[in-house]
């Protein structure tokens, strides 16, 4: 008999359900920062990560705020006093750590899920983070991003519901 409340027990089994595909290894593809791209007209930003060695590429649509960092940090502008990306980048050194890489690694629903995966003393610590924050964090110190096999082909069945407006500029034959 387990001594565990019955309510205990299933939580524990809806997290391991909800955990299970990050638990498995799974095959990572290189990506890289393509495209930010900030419309004004719109509360939705995009993201574009680009295969690094491959033809293969998708949009993540952002806040606002993130996009902002995502370029303000892709410029090397360092505001006066730190803002969140850089007060977790510094928070992440003062502790020794340092961030290795970035992983996508699931896709649910439109909802893209990402891990920093921050080396310390050692060991690999993985930190749940939404795709847009990890990015604007690694984006200064080009970090790797890593995206799951599984999310690129996923992502290429969701493409219209995530790619950019055409009135983003793109597309425009009138030239």
């Amino acid at each position: 008999m387990l001594d565990t409340p019955p309510c205990s027990m299933r939580e524990g089994v809806r997290r391991a359900i909800l955990d299970f595909p990050r638990r498995l290894p799974y095959m990572t593809i290189s990506m890289e920062l393509s495209r930010v791209l900030i419309l004004d007209s719109s509360p939705e930003q995009f993201i574009t990560l680009s295969e690094r060695d491959g033809p293969r590429s998708f949009a993540i649509k952002i806040g606002t705020a993130e996009a902002i960092a995502i370029e303000r940090r892709l410029r090397g502008q360092t505001p006066l006093r730190p803002q969140t990306h850089e007060l977790l980048e510094n928070t992440i050194h003062a502790l020794g750590g340092e961030l290795e890489s970035i992983r996508i690694h699931r896709l649910d629903a439109g909802t893209y899920f990402a891990s920093l995966m921050i080396r310390r003393d050692g060991e690999l610590i993985e930190v749940d983070a939404r795709p847009s924050d990890a990015i604007a964090l690694g984006v200064g110190a080009r970090t790797p991003i890593e995206v799951a096999e599984e999310v690129l082909t996923l992502s290429a069945d969701d493409r219209p519901d995530v790619e950019p407006p055409i009135e983003a500029g793109e597309g425009d034959d009138d030239e």
